[in-house]
């Protein structure tokens, strides 16, 4: 049975060490996917060049998003560029990025951050804790999810955990005392400012196990 395991990490060094060592373990490319905020455009050097926006900030697709969704050469080497209304710019490789992109090109920009909801939705996650993954890219984070057989969901999670990824229960709960009810696909994307402030609230979160 293939289960779908999903952390979000506040430090996007962190989500990469975590992908490269699911990769070691033997997960493979088209199970694994990453999405991470990239307002403040320091991910370029883990991806070729700016295809996938274009000048008004609309959802696009260009060569690197497209070789993102093969992940040759490694999940990371295939990150590719989009700017998803609500979410704001990304960097993204992997089956989520897949459905975004799908949902990009055929449809309005809600349709488009609507995928990484319904994709985690159908892999298994409840509405709730898609709605939590989706409002952590927005505050400046980074996904990573995993489709992996029982066999290996402990080994997935120790490593996603071991990383400083951080659990959907455990981050809808501070969202929720601040007075957050849920994620909003038509609210405008934070700010770097908003985006560094939310960061450093978090910079020193223990591992959620």
């Amino acid at each position: 049975m293939t289960r779908t395991i999903t952390r979000l990490f506040d430090d996007y060094s962190d989500a990469k060490t975590a992908v490269t060592e699911l990769e070691r373990i033997g997960v493979p490319h088209d199970d694994l996917s990453i999405v991470a905020n990239d307002a403040h455009g320091r991910h370029s050097a883990d991806r070729g060049d700016n295809d996938g926006i274009n000048e008004d900030g609309d959802v696009t697709r260009g060569a690197s998003a497209g070789a993102a969704i093969g992940g040759v050469g490694g999940l990371l080497a295939g990150l590719g560029l989009l700017a998803i209304p609500g979410l704001g710019p990304i960097v993204a490789a992997g089956w989520l990025a897949s459905t975004a992109v799908g949902a990009a090109i055929g449809g309005a920009g809600g349709a488009a951050t609507g995928g990484i909801v319904g994709a985690l939705k159908n892999a298994g996650h409840t509405d709730e804790e898609a709605g939590v993954y989706a409002e952590g890219v927005r505050r400046g984070g980074t996904l990573v999810s995993a489709r992996v057989e029982d066999n290996l969901v402990g080994e997935t999670e120790a490593v996603l955990d071991g990383n400083r990824g951080v659990s959907a229960g455990a981050r809808g709960s501070d969202y929720r005392q601040s007075g957050w009810t849920g994620f909003d696909p038509d609210a405008a994307p934070y700010s770097t400012g908003e985006i560094d402030s939310h960061r450093a609230a978090y910079r020193r979160e223990p591992t959620v196990m």
